[in-house]
């Protein structure tokens, strides 16, 4: 197909697709598909081989936002019941990593709910991301808490951050429809605050929101210019609850071209595959490894995850490693451009959330008992809505069973 061939040469050299080209991916058909995979797999093991980096999410403060974005199970008026604590305290965030860490992962993830970090917030991040960084040598550490003021990225830089997560989620032409009490521009702006401060930014969007392919590449284009280090791809998972609770477009098929377009516009970057991968690609997971370099490892921030021992099992089984704590995870032109892990010098993480971090997360995932991936429930028929893989998260922070990783 002269449409891949054309993305493969304009991925090795960096050069950004047409908008045409990239809506072009979206539109392929199913009979076409394990050729869009290949064709993004020769992009993705140019720039970063058959690595996978594992990434470690840690809720410091869960539920009773003010934040009113559709997708989140966190946001004000939500009836979906997660758990709902306060900040946690560094030595209790610090032992929630460390399973994690345990497991593989290479970075943590810190992420609050709420609109923004007040500065004694700022205080009580930086006190956690020293206790992480003093027990375990070489971990990155990506904070993940709302709008940025100004004066907090540099903190956070100076109390060893290496990362700020804050995702874009959907194109400026819909945002509006999706949240009301902060816009698109505000996003933008804590984007552009944490690349000021020295910190790998990371930024990503959520699919599946009832969005258009014109929104999904608008949203990646925009993206591309902000030139984040990674770019967390959430898959909605319609949380009972929330307004968008009802919203189930998405197919296993869908979710890789998705990810397929976004490796060609965005071909040197950290593509993570954040919230929801459980839920919508399901047993084609490892298919979706050939395209992102970059997974959650266990659970997310209010949703249960597939289990650790899954999610090394399906790395292995696909051919792939995971990628080590020695090891940089950007290409050579990004990583000597400037700051730690392995990023450019104003350069991420990402879950979803009303903060997010790269997992969208204000929809479960999973494999909870009898759920799923993982679990022992009947497959829903073809086309229908997997309710069944939808978990609250009731393990691991805030709680006092051990976390899943």
């Amino acid at each position: 197909m002269d449409l891949l061939n054309t993305l493969v040469d304009k991925g090795l050299r960096r050069e950004l697709p047409t908008r045409e080209e990239a809506l072009a991916v979206l539109a392929t058909s199913d009979d076409d598909l394990l050729d869009v995979v290949a064709a993004a797999g020769k992009v993705r093991r140019h720039w970063f081989g058959r690595r996978v980096k594992l990434n470690y999410l840690v809720n410091l403060k869960s539920g009773l936002c003010p934040e009113d974005c559709s997708y989140c199970s966190q946001r004000l008026g939500s009836t979906a019941g997660i758990l709902k604590y306060t900040w946690l305290k560094p030595d209790q965030a610090s032992e929630a990593a460390a399973a994690g860490l345990a497991g593989g992962a290479k970075r943590v993830c810190l992420v609050a709910s709420g609109r923004g970090p007040t500065d004694r917030d700022v205080d009580r991040v930086s006190e956690t991301i020293k206790a992480i960084k003093d027990q375990n040598e070489g971990v990155e550490v990506c904070a993940c808490l709302g709008l940025l003021s100004d004066g907090q990225a540099e903190r956070l830089r100076e109390a060893g951050a290496d990362a700020y997560n804050h995702n874009l989620n959907t194109s400026e032409s819909t945002y509006g429809d999706i949240t009301t009490t902060h816009t698109y521009a505000d996003r933008v702006d804590t984007v552009r605050k944490a690349h000021a401060a020295g910190l790998s930014a990371c930024s990503g969007l959520i699919a599946g929101m009832g969005e258009s392919d014109e929104d999904l590449v608008d949203v990646v284009y925009s993206l591309r210019e902000l030139d984040p280090d990674s770019v967390p791809v959430n898959f909605l998972i319609p949380f009972e609850g929330t307004p968008l609770g009802k919203e189930w477009n998405l197919t296993p098929q869908r979710c890789l071209r998705i990810l397929a377009m976004v490796r060609f516009v965005c071909p040197d970057v950290e593509v993570r595959i954040a919230g929801g991968r459980e839920v919508h690609l399901r047993t084609m997971q490892p298919l979706a490894l050939h395209l992102a370099n970059s997974i959650f490892l266990g659970d997310y921030l209010t949703s249960e995850g597939q289990a650790g021992k899954a999610d090394l099992e399906m790395i292995a089984d696909a051919g792939f490693e995971v990628e080590g704590t020695d090891q940089v995870t950007l290409p050579e032109h990004r990583a000597t451009a400037g700051a730690g892990c392995g990023s450019h010098a104003s350069a991420g993480c990402g879950s979803q959330e009303s903060a997010g971090c790269g997992s969208q997360d204000s929809a479960g995932c999973g494999s909870h008992e009898g759920g799923g991936v993982c679990g022992t429930a009947a497959a829903a028929p073809a086309g229908e809505p997997r309710t069944d893989l939808v978990a609250v998260r009731r393990r691991g922070a805030g709680t006092d069973l051990a976390p899943n990783a």
